[in-house]
């Protein structure tokens, strides 16, 4: 998800955007703590994202 797209979103997409790859990411870690991940990568950029969609968050919070 490009930054544009981020700065788009309300705040309630955010929340939920935040929430679901949160959930997206606890699924890879598990996923990736019992067997090997196919892409290792994509646990980065996945926290990646949710870090992107934490600030936004914050700072539409903040201004309004």
């Amino acid at each position: 998800m490009k930054q544009k797209d981020i700065e788009a979103l309300t705040l309630v997409e955010l929340r939920e955007k935040v929430q679901e790859e949160k959930a997206t990411l606890n699924k890879m870690k598990m996923g990736h703590k019992t067997a090997a991940v196919e892409n290792p990568m994509t646990l980065r950029t996945t926290r990646k994202l949710v870090a992107r969609l934490s600030t936004e968050l914050t700072k539409k919070s903040k201004t309004k």
